[in-house]
C-alpha cells in the first residue's frame, strides 16, 4: 500500500474517533440534561434542594467507561443548572459544574482501582466533590451571617448524602448493567 494511502487511512480513522468523541459527549450531556429537567418537571425542586436525589447523577458512572463522560457530564450539569438561574442560583451553574468536572476526572483516573469488582473509590467521588464544593457554595452564598464551619459541614453533608444515595443505588445498578451486558464496547476509548 502506498504511503499516501496509509496516511489518508490514518487521517480518516482520526476524524472518525474525533467525531465519535464529540457525538458521545453530546449524547451524555443531552441525557443528563433531559433526566434533570424531566425529574424537575415531575417533582419540582427535587434537583436543586440541599438534600437532592438527582437521578441524572447516576450517569457519573459513565466516567468509569469513557473519557467522553468528563465533558459530557460537565456540559449536562451546566445546561441543567440553567434552570436554577431564575431561582437565584446562577452560582450553582459555575460551582456545581466544577464539582461535576472534578468528580468525573477523578472517577476516570481511578476507574481501575476496585474492591473486588466494584470501583468504590470512584463511586464516592461525586459525593466528595459535590459535598465539599456545593456545601461551601450553600454556606458561603446562601446562608445569612458569617461563614461557619459547622454550617459548611452540615450543608456539605446533606449534599453528599444525596449523592451517596444516588450512586449507591442507581449508579451501582447502571455500572453493573453496563459492565455485565458489555455495553461499554460501544463507548469511545482512547
Amino acid at each position: 500500500m502506498p504511503v499516501a494511502s496509509k496516511n489518508k487511512t490514518k487521517e480518516i480513522k482520526k476524524m472518525k474517533k474525533k467525531t465519535q468523541f464529540i457525538a458521545q459527549t453530546a449524547i451524555i450531556a443531552a441525557m443528563y440534561t433531559a433526566l434533570t429537567y424531566a425529574q424537575n418537571f415531575l417533582i419540582p425542586g427535587s434537583t436543586s434542594m440541599a438534600v437532592q436525589f438527582r437521578v441524572s447523577e447516576a450517569l457519573n458512572v459513565l466516567a468509569l467507561f469513557t473519557p467522553t463522560a468528563i465533558p459530557g457530564l460537565t456540559l449536562g450539569c451546566i445546561l441543567s443548572n440553567l434552570y436554577n438561574i431564575g431561582s437565584g442560583l446562577p452560582l450553582d451553574m459555575i460551582f456545581g459544574s466544577l464539582a461535576t468536572l472534578g468528580s468525573a476526572c477523578c472517577m476516570y483516573l481511578m476507574r481501575n482501582i476496585k474492591i473486588g469488582s466494584y470501583p468504590l473509590l470512584s463511586m464516592l467521588m461525586p459525593a466528595v466533590f459535590n459535598g465539599f464544593v456545593v456545601g461551601w457554595e450553600i454556606e458561603y452564598f446562601f446562608i445569612e451571617g458569617n461563614f461557619e464551619f459547622i454550617g459548611f459541614l452540615t450543608q456539605g453533608g446533606l449534599v453528599a448524602l444525596g449523592e451517596l444515595a444516588v450512586m449507591a443505588t442507581l449508579g451501582t445498578a447502571l455500572y453493573y448493567a453496563i459492565r455485565n451486558k458489555k455495553i461499554d464496547r460501544f463507548f469511545y476509548k482512547k
